[in-house]
């Protein structure tokens, strides 16, 4: 991870083993499981089921679908080591939610560090710009394989500090 005030990307938290273009699940469940399996695969969680069962009953209790046709469900856990989601893309829309939710084609299943608020914030930001960011949501939904999607991820800048914050150096010594 780069410092806060160096200039960062939503792909900053991802990499390529934690990006499924082609989503098999139809339901919230299923993708929330596949997705979760991929974190475990690239070590992002150390143990899939607290993960899987915390963001699937957060999700349960609110939905995190947005109008651009996205979801953000998340998982905030001891004992992850640091931030990031792992992205998965339907081929279709998916029923996510509640009855009268939006229809959805991309997941961003985001494992947070219990202790993590800083930069947690920084990539819900990020994550809420490119949802509305029509241009970006369509180059997402039309990249051809994983490293298109990162592309994508690259181009989306997440806001900086234009100056170190003194409180940063003073929690590092």
């Amino acid at each position: 991870m780069r410092s806060s005030y160096t200039a960062m990307t939503l792909a900053d938290f991802t990499s390529p083993g934690l990006i499924i273009p082609h989503l098999r699940g139809q339901d919230v469940a299923t993708v929330i499981q596949q997705i979760s399996q991929a974190m475990q695969r690239e070590q992002r969680v150390p143990d899939l089921l607290p993960f899987y069962q915390a963001a699937l009953n957060r999700e349960f209790l609110v939905s995190s679908e947005m109008e651009a046709g996205m979801a953000f469900p998340h998982a905030r856990l001891p004992g992850l080591k640091e931030l990031s989601f792992a992205f998965g893309r339907s081929d279709g829309p998916l029923r996510w939610g509640t009855r009268g939710a939006r229809a959805v084609r991309m997941v961003f299943l985001l494992a947070v560090p219990a202790t993590d608020s800083t930069q947690y914030l920084l990539l819900i930001s990020g994550l809420a710009r490119l949802a509305k960011a029509p241009h970006s949501v369509e180059k997402l939904l039309g990249a051809q394989d994983t490293f298109q999607i990162l592309e994508v991820l690259e181009q989306i800048k997440l806001r900086h500090r234009s100056k170190p914050d003194p409180l940063d150096k003073a929690l590092t010594q």
